[in-house]
């Protein structure tokens, strides 16, 4: 393996960093590096997982492109030779990991799609029927697919957790008119997201989706339908009544509830297979997408 990349700059304004990604500001547009860096619990792990930023910005790309007549979206290349010179001066770094997009305004709403019960929505049927507040049949299984695919949108939480939304919290916070696109928009990606990944033998258990706005348009931003942002399961595997292996960070958090680690900082290193284990998983998913 190679070695993770865990910070950059650049010699741009900086915007904002994320668990993951490192964003700048440059001339008509912003730059937005994907890191190796690695959450969990919410706390960021001293070590990455490398290529990792790679695989996020490879599948994002292949998204956008292939979603695109449902949906337009904000980037506009992921050539290092097309971006601003202070990221050309650092290519062999970033090549690979960087988008550049274009700025716009942030619909401040976390756009979740379930179609299968997993995750905290499994715990909240468990105890009331519901998910996010959308009553579902009785009988469902663990992991069990969804009659329909449902909308459960969170906030977006710049610290700590997301919280649920309600559909009428979100149209209080940005109007019927936006909150209905969202909604319709979100469940459509989701939809043809699904199809795709079924014919690879994979199944799409959940995603979400960011929207901004440009010119009172709503357009897809940060990524799309990555590990990070989405539940993959192996369809070959796939058994209703229990969870299911993930392609994702679970093999790392898995190991970190077996360490002992109380999650209070600082996080304990992460031994060399594990690291290892994880970069396949990530690997894996995004050449059985793009393949």
């Amino acid at each position: 393996m190679g070695e993770s990349v865990l910070h950059v700059d650049l010699a741009l304004p900086h915007r904002a960093s994320g668990k993951v990604r490192e964003i700048f500001e440059a001339e008509r547009g912003l730059v937005l590096v994907s890191t190796d860096r690695l959450s969990a619990f919410d706390i960021i792990l001293r070590q990455g997982i490398p290529g990792r930023g790679v695989v996020l910005t490879r599948l994002s790309e292949f998204w956008f492109g292939r979603l695109a007549d449902l949906c337009p979206n904000h980037l506009v290349t992921t050539d290092v030779k097309e971006m601003p010179e202070a990221v050309r001066q650092q290519a062999d770094l970033l090549r690979g990991r960087t988008m550049f997009v274009q700025p716009l305004k942030i619909v401040p709403v976390e756009c979740v799609v379930r179609g299968y019960l997993a995750g905290s929505g499994w715990k909240e049927y468990r105890q009331s029927g519901t998910v996010c507040g959308v009553p579902l049949p009785a009988g469902l299984q663990e992991s069990g697919k969804l009659p329909e695919p449902i909308f459960t949108p969170t906030t977006k939480a710049h610290e700590g957790h997301d919280e649920p939304l309600t559909y009428a919290e979100v149209e209080q916070q940005v109007g019927a008119h936006t909150a209905a696109r969202l909604r319709d928009t979100s469940i459509a990606l989701y939809r043809a997201g699904a199809a795709y990944a079924a014919e690879r033998g994979i199944l799409l258990a959940d995603t979400k989706f960011e929207f901004g706005l440009r010119d009172g348009k709503l357009v897809l931003a940060d990524e799309a339908l990555t590990p990070d942002s989405s539940r993959y399961w192996d369809a070959a595997a796939y058994e209703p009544g229990r969870s299911q292996d993930s392609f994702d960070k679970q093999i790392v958090r898995d190991w970190l509830e077996q360490s002992g680690w109380d999650k209070q900082p600082p996080p304990p290193d992460l031994p060399d297979e594990i690291v290892a284990k994880a970069a396949r998983r990530y690997t894996e998913i995004a050449d059985r997408l793009m393949e």
